[in-house]
């Protein structure tokens, strides 16, 4: 019998459907909070697979409040990244920017980036960790930051 995922597999069809990929929004927490009842769509819906009118409408409807629950999900955390991000200054969002958009960055990139001395950098980046908006990996030279 076939079996029904909404994990790696919906994410790879969402990707490859030209859907943005965005690491901190799981649609698998979704379901995780709701597993009686995505054990009782997946139930019904297997359960009438091999008739000839295979009933769709439970697996279509879990999955699909599953998603309008993401997107809820989402919007409320964009909604609290906007407001964090507006308090910041002009410099700690471009480092912010610059993170999203490579992944990963030290210090010397973001001095190319904006010609800003390496003191004052450190003082954003600082901010930026204290704040948890950053981490920081390593130490000295080697030191390197991403998103949380």
């Amino acid at each position: 019998m076939a079996q029904f995922s909404v994990g790696a597999n919906t994410t790879l069809l969402l990707l490859q459907s030209g859907y943005a990929y965005v690491p901190y929004s799981s649609l698998e927490s979704v379901v995780e909070q709701s597993k009686e009842a995505y054990y009782l769509a997946l139930r019904q819906t297997q359960g009438t697979i091999r008739t000839e009118l295979p009933n769709w409408q439970p697996w279509l409807v879990f999955f699909l409040r599953s998603l309008a629950e993401q997107v809820r999900r989402l919007e409320k955390k964009v909604e609290r990244e906007k407001i964090v991000l507006a308090a910041m200054p002009e410099l700690s969002l471009r480092i912010v920017e610059f993170v999203r958009e490579h992944g990963r960055v030290s210090i010397g990139d973001v001095i190319k980036l904006t010609g800003s001395s390496r003191n004052t950098l450190k003082q954003h980046f600082r901010a930026l960790v204290e704040r948890g908006i950053l981490n920081k990996h390593g130490s000295g030279r080697g030191v390197w930051y991403d998103l949380r």
